[in-house]
């Protein structure tokens, strides 16, 4: 297995070490070019599926998650770990747009940034949730999505080959749930920020094209978070311990699936919120 630490990694993105590193799997044979696809929230879940799926396609990621993120890295696939808390948004931004600055588009056939980080805060009413709960969910949910995206349109801004942004939101940023304001709102401010920078980028030449996607209901450690709720407080548990016992949740590879098709897609951009369920 192959991984190399982003910050290993010089503006050309050869890597420096260990010497027997092997290059040619890698991409890094003069004049070849490759997909690059940025992953937040990539050591787990979801992210780490569509990690693992990108890699088989070939792809360059950028997996970028308070923890490494290990996977087997195929022939001519590139895996580079970036160990990043995005409570710090503002750093985490200044990273991104650096590497990507200091890096260029001369590698590159496309460009794609995937925020799909995301924090469930204590699963209470508003009232009852520490403030620190809640700024953490808000910075990890909502502002980070804003400055990475922010960041990765300012620095690929001049490179020429299609580029895309995809926001991982949630239906429940469009129907709203008692006992996870927080997270609701993160997901709403998501849909609003894809419509505001759909229409901007319409304007720019070569323009981004933007969607804020729900995935699904998935089986990760979040609905594992949401079944184990005190329901005196979060009266919508029963509601998932149902899509558990009843075999409703996919994988994360099977939502992994059905959100790259999706990315894939020569249509993707025009609806700049959608649902994998009703693409």
């Amino acid at each position: 297995m192959w991984v190399q630490e982003l910050s290993s990694c010089d503006p050309g993105g050869v890597p420096k070490g260990p010497q027997n590193f092997p290059k040619t799997a890698l991409g890094y044979i003069r004049g070849m070019t490759s997909h690059l696809t940025l992953i937040t929230g990539a050591s787990r879940g979801l992210g780490l599926a569509m990690c693992q799926q990108l890699l088989a396609q070939g792809h360059c990621v950028v997996a970028i998650s308070r923890k490494p993120t290990e996977l087997p890295v195929p022939p001519g696939a590139e895996l580079l770990s970036w160990e990043q808390d995005l409570s710090q948004p503002l750093a985490a931004a200044r990273r991104l747009e650096d590497w990507l600055l200091a890096t260029g588009p001369a590698r590159w056939a496309s460009a794609t940034l995937i925020n799909n980080a995301g924090v469930v805060s204590t699963l209470a009413p508003l009232s009852g949730v520490p403030g620190e709960d809640l700024s953490n969910a808000l910075r990890v949910g909502l502002e980070a999505p804003l400055l990475l995206t922010s960041a990765f349109l300012r620095a690929t801004a001049g490179w020429g080959m299609p580029r895309k942004v995809l926001l991982i939101s949630s239906g429940l940023g469009r129907r709203a749930m008692a006992g996870s304001a927080s997270y609701c709102a993160a997901k709403a401010g998501m849909d609003h920020l894809a419509r505001a920078l759909a229409l901007e980028e319409a304007e720019q030449p070569n323009g981004a094209r933007v969607v804020s996607l729900a995935p699904g209901v998935i089986d990760t450690d979040m609905q594992t978070q949401l079944r184990g709720a005190d329901p005196a407080l979060f009266p919508e548990r029963e509601r998932f311990l149902a899509l558990k016992s009843s075999g409703q949740l996919d994988s994360p590879a099977q939502a992994a699936t059905k959100v790259l098709a999706l990315l894939a897609r020569a249509d993707f951009g025009r609806e700049p919120v959608t649902d994998v369920r009703s693409a």
